[in-house]
């Protein structure tokens, strides 16, 4: 799909963005407007639910980890709510057991960030059971194990000889692997 291109929205076109990252929170509602969505922004978990029970909206594309909890709370409360929403789930770490959940839940589709626009709006649109077609630039799989290290890292709260331990890695490997830039 073409950036011109419009897909069929339907009727309703409300969309609720949960994202504690701000600026990305910004540029994707503006996106997602110029497709003819009607975006609705929250920060948090709890103000996701809020608006998930007063308006619940035909679309959803939630964060997966929020300052203040798990995106999974949000996506269960709009699936009581409208059990027809169509929803995405975005992550900055690609884990299989968090995309199961996420679907077990009730989300449409799973994305890992960075997600742009036209890979959020194909995975909303998609028909049905179709899988919407695979992203234009995932990521490389240098990065998806940096995520995972740095993921890890950041949960034994930046400890280097327990995330070596945990990664079942040298200590000195992992330091140097910290010390380098992000792959692409």
């Amino acid at each position: 799909m073409a950036d011109g291109e419009s897909q069929d929205i339907g009727e309703d076109k409300s969309l609720l963005l949960v994202d504690d990252d701000e600026p990305f929170l910004r540029r994707l509602a503006r996106a997602m407007e110029k497709r003819g969505f009607e975006p609705e922004m929250a920060e948090s978990v709890a103000a996701g639910k809020a608006i998930a029970t007063a308006r619940p909206p035909a679309f959803a594309v939630v964060d997966l980890r929020l300052e203040d909890g798990n995106g999974l709370d949000v996506v269960e409360v709009l699936r009581e709510k409208r059990p027809d929403a169509r929803i995405v789930v975005l992550t900055g770490y690609g884990a299989i057991a968090t995309a199961v959940a996420a679907v077990k839940m009730g989300a449409t589709d799973y994305l890992s960030k960075p997600a742009d626009a036209n890979d959020i709006t194909a995975a909303l649109l998609a028909p049905g059971d179709a899988l919407p077609p695979p992203p234009e630039n995932p990521m490389s799989a240098d990065r998806v194990r940096w995520e995972h290290i740095q993921r890890v890292y950041e949960l034994c709260d930046r400890n280097v000889s327990e995330t070596a331990r945990r990664l079942n890695m040298h200590r000195r490997t992992l330091q140097r692997i910290l010390a380098k830039r992000s792959p692409r």
